[in-house]
């Protein structure tokens, strides 16, 4: 049974620093593209960044500079370095794990992300 879980959202000042790390079970770590999607209140879900298995690294516009996604294989885990954080950052981030062989998709519970001073 393939698990991601999510861990280390909160509630962080403008200006401030979290770093998001989600931790796979069940699945061959290293045969996925790592992501991590957002979805803010009243928002659809949106792409924030994705690893793929070769290591290279795509970003949504709005966090380029900001935010730095990568990978550890031997830990199973994906990591979101989220600086200089903005309120329009809050959301509730979700891990995702995509298979395109096979078009498998998997995803994680989400953990919240509030940026309020």
């Amino acid at each position: 049974q393939v698990q991601l879980v999510e861990s280390g959202g909160g509630l962080v000042q403008p200006g401030g620093s979290l770093r998001l790390s989600c931790v796979a079970s069940g699945m061959t770590f290293s045969a996925y593209v790592m992501g991590w999607y957002r979805q803010g209140p009243g928002k659809q879900r949106e792409l924030v960044a994705t690893i793929n298995t070769g290591g290279t690294l795509t970003y949504a516009n709005s966090v380029k500079g900001r935010f730095t996604i990568s990978r550890d294989n031997a830990k199973k885990t994906v990591y979101l370095q989220m600086n200089n954080l903005k309120p329009e950052d809050t959301a509730v981030y979700y891990c995702n794990a995509e298979y395109y062989p096979l078009s498998t998709t998997y995803w994680g519970q989400g953990t919240q992300v509030t940026v309020s001073s």
